[in-house]
This record gives C-alpha cells, structure tokens and sequence, in this order.
C-alpha cells in the first residue's frame, strides 16, 4: 500500500489561512498589523526567488512589508547600521536577513545584531537558548518548526516513539533533534542524530518510527532503510539536472517512488517541507506583532 503523501502545499495553505483571521483580528481590535522587512544584499537569484516569495506571503497576509534590497559591496558596518534601524522601528515586529551574504559581510555579526525579539528567522543565539531550554517564549528557527508542525498536522505519534534525525546542521539537523526530544505537542520522543559519517547508517534509520533526513545527499536514504509504516520527513532539495524546459530537476534525500511503498507516510519533494519553512516565518511575525501589543 502507498504511503500518506504528507503535503507541505496543503499545510502551508491552511496556516497561512488560519494567520491570515489572526492578522484581521489585529487590525481591527489594536489598529497593528504584523510589520516584516526583507533585507537583500545583492542579486543573487536564488536570494532573489526566496526574497519574492516571502515578500508576496506577507502581503497577501496584510502585512504591512519593507523589502530593502543592497547593493552587494555594502559595507558590514552599513548593514549593521540598516539592521539598527529597524531595531528602533516600533512598525517592524521581524526582521529578516536573507542569507548568503557576500564574502565580506561577518554573518554571525549580522544576526547577532538583530534585535532577538524580532528575530522571526529564528537564529539569533538568544532564540537558539531559549529552544534548548524548552522556552516557546523565543522564536523556533523556520525549518525546524515547520517539520514539527507537519509531524502533529500529520497525526503522527510522537510520544515515545523513536526518531532518527539524518544531518546535524545548525539550521535543521540540530535543533529540530532538540525539539523532538522535550516535552510537549510532537515531542517527547526518544531522538539519535546520526550524518553520513555514522557506521551504519541504514541500522540506525531502519528503526526509526519517525525518520528526519536532512543531509543534502540526493537519495541517500533507501527504501531498505525504512521502517515499515515510518513517517519520513523529506527536507533535501537537491538540484540533480535539467529539464528540456530550462526547469530544474529536484530531489530529496529520500528514493521517493520506493520509499512510499514502505513507509507509512511520506513528505514529496518539492511540496513537501519547502513551502512550511515561509508559513512557519509569517507566524513567527505575527507572534512577534502579537508581543509587541502585549507591551503596549
């Protein structure tokens, strides 16, 4: 029997609705609305795609939206002066920096100067303490809350079940590991945090009633290394050719059209965790506008 396609397209459409009452809420009962600036430096294509996408969410969600585009020999002193700004600006509750920056731009120094309280990427080492610490008070980074999210959207039990998490990024690999470990709504699970340089990588995976793969290797995890009835979570996106078309071809980590078979529900690749990464952004803003009327 084939898997459960968990669809990250579907989710992100009923977040976005749900964010979407919250934001008319706002306005209505607070005269706020949830205020989000994108910051470019250079024209990086990539960056670029990432930047409109996000741009055009929040405004089809009423944010009120500052898209700062820089030239890319802006200097770091500029740019920390421009984050400073925003900082200071009551109107602006996130703050985003889209990464990468250009080689001579100290990214830590960049994020380490955003205000932790409009840290909506949720990378500032103040959010990243908090989310070890258990404290939902902070911002989760944007990747890793939108797999939790899929995983409880999805019905997936996670109380004591046994999640391996393939990858130990700073962005994914690591803290997603920490948040499935603690307590709470899609935790309390028992967590191994295994790379491509484990031994055996495929004993550790096949064991996994939730299997996390965020290693950047395009099929890396066989359909043999699957649990039967596993919920996999697909978050590799991997440029592996080219259509005739000019479109690129993409792949997960996971062989998909056999891993389905096997597991019992499965993320797609694209659909599947790319597009919660931009729903679980908006409601980290709106979180943040909501603090801000708190304070008020």
């Amino acid at each position: 029997m084939s898997a459960e396609i968990i669809s990250g397209t579907e989710m992100r459409a009923a977040i976005l609705d749900e964010l979407r009452v919250e934001v008319a809420k706002m306005k209505e009962q607070h005269g706020v609305v949830p205020g989000l600036v994108t910051i470019l430096v250079g024209a990086n294509p990539a960056s670029l795609s990432y930047v409109t996408l996000k741009v055009k969410t929040a405004l089809d969600l009423g944010f009120h939206e500052i898209q700062d585009d820089q030239p890319e020999d802006i200097t770091e002193e500029a740019l920390l002066q421009l984050i400073d700004k925003y900082n200071n600006d009551n109107s602006i509750h996130g703050i985003l920096v889209q990464l990468p920056l250009p080689k001579h731009i100290n990214e830590e120094k960049i994020i380490n100067a955003i205000d932790p309280g409009k840290d909506v990427d949720g990378f500032h080492p103040v959010n990243l303490g908090r989310m070890v610490l258990g404290d939902r008070d902070g911002f989760l980074p944007c990747t890793p809350y939108g797999i939790q999210e899929m995983i409880i959207r999805s019905g997936t039990e996670t109380s004591g079940a046994e999640t391996v998490v393939v990858g130990r990024s700073n962005i994914v690999g690591k803290p997603i590991s920490i948040m499935m470990g603690q307590k709470g709504e899609g935790a309390n699970s028992t967590v191994t945090m295994v790379h491509t340089r484990t031994q055996d990588l495929e004993a550790h995976c096949k064991r996994a009633d939730i299997l996390i793969v965020a290693a950047g290797v395009p099929g890396l995890v066989k359909p043999e290394w699957i649990k039967a009835g596993a919920t996999v979570i697909d978050v590799g996106v991997n440029r592996i050719g080219m259509s005739d078309s000019g479109k690129a071809i993409l792949s997960g980590d996971v062989a998909f059209d056999e891993a389905k078979q096997i597991a019992g529900k499965i993320t797609p690749v694209p659909g599947g965790v790319g597009p919660m990464t931009i729903a679980m952004l908006m409601k980290n803003t709106v979180k943040s506008a909501k603090k801000h009327i708190e304070k008020a």
